[in-house]
């Protein structure tokens, strides 16, 4: 600091000196032999009060604070020589003058943001359909006629979920088939429905942990026109005959496996109670009511289970199964529905489906008993929304 105001004192006084002989005061302090000898020397060498107030400096800081030298001028020498002009030329800098400077461009000002808040979308829905040829297979006994033919089958299923992402579900299923036959052998009929099912299913859910739900299900089915068998006039089922409504309360597990191609649900109500309608007085006893002109309906409490899966086994072939099964302890009703979906294209698709049931309230059958079967294979058009 002293060197520094000595020097600034005697700057002052010769303004035209300021060239590059300043660099020894900014370049890593030095210890130059020229400043020691100049100081020991009886007469000074030096050209100008300049270079005299530089050396003086350097001097006083070579006495009083000599750990701040860095280098000796020996070593800067051996390490390569210094450039001339920056010595002998003065630095200047050119600065561009203008007679006005240019106005500060204007900012525009922050345009207000419009926040739009959607309301979440609790509710999902979706569809699928198909229209098909088919070769059907229906056991004698098959609790809702039908014959052994070739027809063609239409469906649709439509779906409206509800899940608010927090605790609450409410899942709806609405399942229509219609198909018809010809056959032949029958010289009554001119046409038989061979696949006729109008079901509903809806489930409400309460989350009790990850997968659980406390669930409350109603499964109300029946069909939409009359069934007969071959060269039979007798009606075996109508619309409402049977209407069957299943009321059940448990639990519902929601089932993910094989990274999520197999997902669905299984539901069991300890608590059930199945309700059979059947309109025509004359199909009562067919499906378990007791024979009474006034008497149209059978109630049953007991238990029941429910399973809905879907397992997408590869990118073409895609299986689907339904299970229901109810028990009021004294008489059993089981239902197995599976189909085999191979999508052929975009819009053609082949099924395989196969029904296995058994119900004790229908009639014994001496081939197959309480039991029931039920199969054909379908190709044609297919589209899902």
């Amino acid at each position: 600091m002293v060197a520094a105001f000595a020097l600034s004192a005697n700057a002052t006084q010769k303004t035209d000196s300021v060239n590059g002989q300043y660099y020894r005061l900014f370049a890593p302090l030095t210890f130059y032999h020229s400043v020691v000898n100049s100081r020991l020397s009886i007469a000074s060498d030096n050209p100008d009060e300049v270079s005299e107030a530089i050396d003086q400096a350097l001097m006083n800081v070579y006495l009083k604070r000599p750990d701040l030298v860095q280098i000796t001028q020996t070593e800067q020498e051996a390490s390569g020589s210094i450039r001339q002009d920056i010595i002998d030329q003065p630095v200047v800098q050119v600065v561009p003058m203008v007679e006005q400077a240019e106005p500060m461009p204007d900012v525009p000002e922050a345009e207000p943001v419009e926040v739009v808040i959607e309301k979440p979308k609790f509710w999902k829905y979706k569809g699928d359909g198909y229209v098909q040829f088919m070769q059907n297979y229906v056991s004698g006994n098959w609790y809702k006629g039908g014959e052994s033919n070739y027809a063609a089958v239409g469906s649709l299923t439509l779906e409206a979920n509800y899940d608010n992402k927090s605790k609450w579900k409410w899942e709806n299923k609405l399942e229509l088939k219609l198909g018809f036959q010809t056959s032949p052998s029958d010289t009554i009929h001119k046409f038989k429905a061979n696949e006729d099912l109008i079901r509903l299913t809806s489930k409400v859910g309460l989350q009790a942990a990850k997968r659980w739900y406390y669930t409350l299900q109603v499964l109300a089915y029946t069909q939409f026109t009359q069934g007969y068998k071959a060269n039979n006039e007798k009606t075996f089922s109508d619309f409402m005959s049977p209407f069957n409504l299943s009321v059940g309360l448990g639990m519902d597990y929601k089932v993910e496996a094989f990274k999520k191609r197999l997902t669905g649900t299984v539901n069991l109500s300890p608590l059930a109670v199945n309700y059979r309608y059947v309109d025509r007085a004359g199909l009562a006893a067919s499906f378990g009511v007791k024979t009474d002109r006034h008497t149209h309906s059978l109630t049953d409490f007991g238990s029941q289970v429910t399973a809905s899966l879907e397992w997408k086994i590869n990118d073409n072939v895609k299986w689907k199964s339904r299970l229901f099964g109810f028990t009021s302890y004294h008489r059993f009703e089981l239902e197995w529905e599976n189909t085999f979906a191979l999508q052929v294209s975009k819009y053609i698709s082949a099924n395989l489906f196969l029904f296995p049931r058994f119900d004790d309230a229908n009639n014994w059958d001496d081939k197959l008993g309480y039991w029931q079967f039920k199969e054909y294979s379908s190709l044609g058009f297919a589209y899902n929304f």
